[in-house]
């Protein structure tokens, strides 16, 4: 018997990508459900998902709630964290091979949009990084059985850093199951900002994460406040 999924996607002015996303989520995958948390969108958003005939929620801004308020309301055997501009990259019946074993939680290796040598080199170290820690983020395609989300209550009340710290816990009780295909997220804020400074930018954070910096302190740098 195949394992229930549901996809939370979690949008703000996501306007440009989410349709395409949510296109191609019912294409490959048209046996899951799938749950789009808006946190209050001043864009395109809410109608694109809506001529999609995808559920709505709406809710307060912030990634962290926006995906327990998807979460909670879903009744699926697992629950599918995504960004929204990340498109999954394995089939269906791959997926369900993978679940069919129980895992309590899992992640995808990633591979990045753009076609720049610079963004192969980055995304074989986001693998290793992900794979030899066990910490994965939302364009990873983060799945964690509906239980065992539960019990963990969640995702932390975080600015930043939610899918990390949620990996952290989900770590102590077992090992992740990992897909090897590929989820296909966008280069957009490396090619926005620049390869070296948005790298630069992301390993100080995640460094100052583990060393103790403040989620809060850490998300008014990052969005330059």
């Amino acid at each position: 018997m195949s394992a229930s999924v549901a996809f939370v996607i979690p949008v703000l002015n996501e306007a440009a990508s989410i349709a395409a996303v949510l296109k191609a989520l019912k294409q490959r995958y048209p046996d899951a459900a799938i749950c789009v948390v808006d946190g209050g969108s001043s864009d395109a958003t809410v109608k694109q998902v809506l001529s999609c005939n995808t559920q709505l929620l709406l809710g307060e801004p912030g990634r962290s709630s926006q995906m327990n308020l998807g979460g909670f309301a879903c009744a699926a055997d697992y629950l599918v964290f995504l960004h929204a501009d990340t498109v999954p990259g394995c089939s269906w019946q791959e997926l369900q091979d993978i679940l069919a074993t129980r895992p309590e939680w899992g992640f995808c290796r990633v591979r990045l949009s753009g076609s720049s040598v610079s963004f192969r080199v980055i995304e074989w170290f986001m693998n290793q990084r992900s794979t030899l820690t066990r910490v994965a983020t939302g364009d990873q395609m983060l799945f964690v059985r509906s239980d065992v989300f539960t019990s963990l209550e969640g995702f932390a009340a975080l600015p930043l850093m939610e899918d990390i710290e949620l990996s952290k816990r989900l770590r102590k009780r077992s090992a992740p199951a990992i897909v090897n295909t590929p989820a296909l997220t966008s280069s957009r804020r490396w090619e926005q900002a620049g390869v070296v400074r948005t790298v630069l930018t992301m390993w100080a954070m995640r460094l100052a994460y583990v060393c103790g910096a403040s989620p809060q302190v850490l998300a008014r740098y990052y969005h330059g406040r």
